[in-house]
């Protein structure tokens, strides 16, 4: 009999609480929605201050750098993007090697919706198959020992890693992509800095 009443009862609260759902007008769209009105793009981010966040040196070499940092009330992301020669990524690769190896995708993901790199008008690094590759690298981290193999196993690894996404665009050019995501709030952003007037 007490559990008849109990079954009745979680009935009762389950209706109710779908009812009060419905008349709040909150469904799933609507959370989306409020999601992505809460993202925001960072002032005054240069690719040297994202350079310092991620471990990650630019060369001198490179060529348009571009950087930028998406807020979130789930978490930020960093990006950073920039291109070299081919023999110039290549020694850039071997100062930063993978974490494991770096993986070539077998499609390309046509449907992924455009959401970081096209903040800088660039094709998101996911969406191309042709001359990528792509990585986990863990700036400053020691070669792996059978240690932090067993620590990473049990998720007790304290290493930070970033992706990174080597396209060959051309015989000659390669564009590096690197992302990284951080906890909201977490790195202090860069104040902008006001505009000076010229006399």
């Amino acid at each position: 009999m007490a559990a008849g009443v109990l079954v009745l009862s979680g009935v009762v609260v389950a209706s109710g609480w779908l009812l009060g759902a419905l008349d709040d007008d909150t469904g799933p769209g609507d959370r989306l929605g409020e999601e992505a009105a809460d993202v925001r793009w960072a002032e005054g981010i240069t690719p040297e201050w994202m350079s310092e966040q991620l471990d990650l040196g630019i060369p001198a070499t490179a060529r348009s750098p571009q950087a930028a940092y998406k807020v979130t009330s789930r978490f930020d992301t960093g990006l950073l993007t920039f291109t070299l020669t081919r023999s110039e990524a290549d020694a850039y690769l071997k100062q930063h090697p993978p974490e494991k190896k770096w993986l070539e995708p077998t499609s390309a993901q046509t449907d992924a919706a455009p959401h970081d790199f096209a903040h800088f008008g660039l094709p998101e690094p996911e969406t191309l198959k042709d001359g990528m590759r792509y990585g986990y690298v863990c700036p400053g981290s020691p070669k792996a020992t059978e240690e932090q193999d067993i620590s990473e196993m049990y998720g007790l690894s304290d290493k930070h890693c970033v992706s990174v996404y080597v396209h060959e665009y051309t015989p000659q050019r390669t564009r590096i992509y690197i992302r990284d995501h951080f906890e909201p709030g977490v790195s202090p952003l860069p104040t902008p800095s006001s505009p000076t007037s010229k006399g």
